[in-house]
């Protein structure tokens, strides 16, 4: 292979745009497959079967690409500029996580990806593969490996030059490259995440119910959520960022460059998105994560926003969908009618 020294490859990923990038041995975390098959034994991992099913690969970057040398691990930053949970407080508009207010992040951090990878073959003669996401990779403890930060509490990603409002990329690669000092937890006695969770979703430090999580339960959860949960979701239409914006490492958080990120959903009348059909839910959300969820799951959410709004001028915006197609679009309706007319 061509000569390519690590400090080249760290150089040229930040040119392109990433915060943090570093390195590690593909088999840099055996304890990851432990706490993975622990996971889904406790039945934490909820409808997301898709963990499941590859947890070989999932456990082990080794057994995924038994050819790879390195991992490259790189985080690239999506801090927003404003508090992402003030719109907690208006009750007739939705809120939307802050990685889903702009431009699809799969799409934006993998083409940067790619343009690094291609410098990459080039400069070294190496083979790559690419992931952002969406293939079984464990980039949490890769990236802990690689000393780009550690996960907290709330088992996100965070770190003292980065905060904890990050993508993370991986790049498998056949080069040899000296791995990164592996980073440790600096969250100390601190409890903010556990503490602001809506809905208990934390057992303990440094675990997750996804069951109870409000980011699952509006993204990957089908059909109707259980009814001791709805009430405790407010207004929050896709995802939640609670546990992540309360973390004190946030005021030394990376800045977002890319302008992809920037905010483009807003804060939505709930009135509104309640009586979107399919094609105006995919017109609304073209280019957005949140079209990923589909319009019937969409709307779920929105009507529990609408029950926990506590305001009688919505009553209408809900029956008007008590006839919905959905069976759990109907059940949510109902749900907020009933709520609101006992409010």
């Amino acid at each position: 292979m061509k000569g390519l020294t690590k400090e080249e490859l760290v150089a040229r990923a930040l040119e392109e745009g990433f915060v943090k990038v570093g390195v590690c041995r593909p088999d840099a975390v055996p304890e990851a497959a432990g706490r993975l098959r622990a996971f889904l034994a406790d039945g934490r991992h909820g409808q997301m079967g898709w963990m499941a099913e590859r947890e070989e690969w999932r456990g082990s970057a080794a057994a995924l690409w038994p050819e790879a040398r390195s991992v490259v691990m790189l985080a690239e930053a999506y801090t927003p500029e404003v508090d992402p949970m003030a719109g907690l407080l208006q009750r007739d508009r939705g809120v939307v996580s802050v990685y889903a207010q702009g431009k699809d992040y799969h799409d934006l951090v993998k083409r940067r990806m790619k343009r690094l990878g291609r410098w990459l073959v080039d400069a070294s003669g190496c083979e790559i593969k690419v992931f952002v996401d969406t293939a079984p990779v464990m980039e949490k403890p890769l990236a802990q490996a690689a000393g780009l930060g550690w996960q907290g509490k709330h088992t996100n990603l965070l770190g003292r030059d980065l905060g904890n409002w990050v993508f993370l990329g991986a790049i498998f690669t056949t080069l040899e490259l000296e791995p990164d000092t592996p980073e440790v937890s600096h969250c100390g006695s601190c409890t903010a995440c556990l503490d602001i969770c809506p809905t208990r979703a934390f057992p303990a430090p440094y675990q997750l119910d996804a069951r109870r999580c409000i980011s699952y339960l509006t993204i990957e959860h089908r059909g109707p959520v259980d009814v001791e949960l709805r009430g405790l979701m407010g207004n929050r239409i896709y995802g939640c960022d609670d546990c992540l914006a309360v973390c004190p490492w946030n005021k030394f958080a990376a800045a977002a460059t890319e302008i992809g990120y920037q905010p483009r959903v807003g804060l939505p009348e709930l009135a509104e998105l309640a009586a979107l059909d399919d094609a105006g839910f995919r017109a609304r959300f073209q280019g957005s994560p949140i079209k990923r969820i589909g319009r019937d799951r969409f709307v779920r959410n929105v009507l529990y926003a609408v029950g926990n709004s506590g305001m009688a001028a919505l009553i209408p915006v809900a029956q008007a969908r008590l006839g919905d197609a959905d069976p759990a679009v109907a059940d949510a309706a109902a749900w907020a009618v009933q709520r609101l007319g006992a409010a």
